[in-house]
């Protein structure tokens, strides 16, 4: 079976604004995905609206956490994704209940309204990351651009060998940006299979240079995998790098 490739989803990115009385995301249709973008910056009072709609499994998980910054950006992250997915179903945030995978991903209960939303979070740093669409899977990653990593050794162990070829091919001045653009853009798909790093990252490429368009290269062990799936760079504010993966819309022939 092949797999033809058809226009892929447009991609919205909005501001998420902190009005729990005034939230109301606009429609999101089958041929969109809506990105929303937070700040983990927050005062106490704020901190404590998020806390209010956090169901008592997850206000305890927030307890757990060692340190108060840990515990301030779970509150955070996950309160801002039940007020985005309980304006999205129409229904209170509080009611929203969550499954998980095997491998720890999310998803809404079947008896929600909004079981048909696939949605995913990423946060780095001060900045948080949330993207919905209906009916195809999808995967975002957010990283802070860390100049102290040891970039070189980290793709040697984790990329592919056409992306670490590609990377030693770039000016040196380059190749700390690339690793980060590659990095965020594996991550998002393997969030998107919802396998997390249990899916081997040297079993696809994906592009790195500067001024090439997001792509995903290659995809073993079935290379026809690669035509399913479209990748986006997420704009986001220097220091940052982001990306999003998802389904494309495809038909069989």
């Amino acid at each position: 079976m092949n797999v033809a490739r058809v226009p892929s989803p447009t991609v919205a990115v909005r501001e998420f604004q902190y009005d729990p009385d005034a939230l109301c995301p606009p429609e999101l249709s089958n041929d969109e995905i809506h990105v929303w973008q937070q700040s983990l910056n927050w005062g106490f009072g704020v901190i404590q609206g998020f806390r209010e709609v956090l169901s008592p499994d997850e206000l305890a998980r927030a307890g757990r956490y060692r340190f108060d910054e840990d515990r301030k950006e779970y509150i955070l992250a996950r309160g801002t994704l039940r007020m985005l997915l309980a304006s999205y179903a129409r229904v209170p945030a509080k009611e929203l209940r969550f499954s998980y995978s095997e491998f720890g991903r999310p998803k809404l209960l079947s008896e929600t309204r909004a079981d048909a939303v696939d949605f995913n979070v990423t946060h780095s740093g001060d900045m948080a990351l949330f993207a919905f669409a209906r009916g195809r899977r999808i995967g975002i990653d957010v990283e802070k651009v860390r100049r102290d990593l040891a970039t070189s050794e980290i793709a040697e162990r984790f990329f592919s060998t056409a992306e670490r070829g590609a990377l030693r091919e770039l000016p040196l001045e380059q190749r700390h940006d690339a690793f980060f653009r590659c990095w965020t853009r594996k991550e998002a798909f393997i969030k998107a299979l919802g396998e997390g790093l249990s899916h081997p990252l040297d079993q696809f490429d994906v592009s790195l240079d500067p001024g090439v368009s997001p792509a995903l290269l290659a995809t073993r062990p079935d290379a026809e995998d690669v035509k399913r799936w479209t990748l986006w760079n997420i704009t986001v504010p220097s220091g940052y790098a982001a990306a999003l993966a998802a389904e494309s819309n495809c038909t069989s022939v």
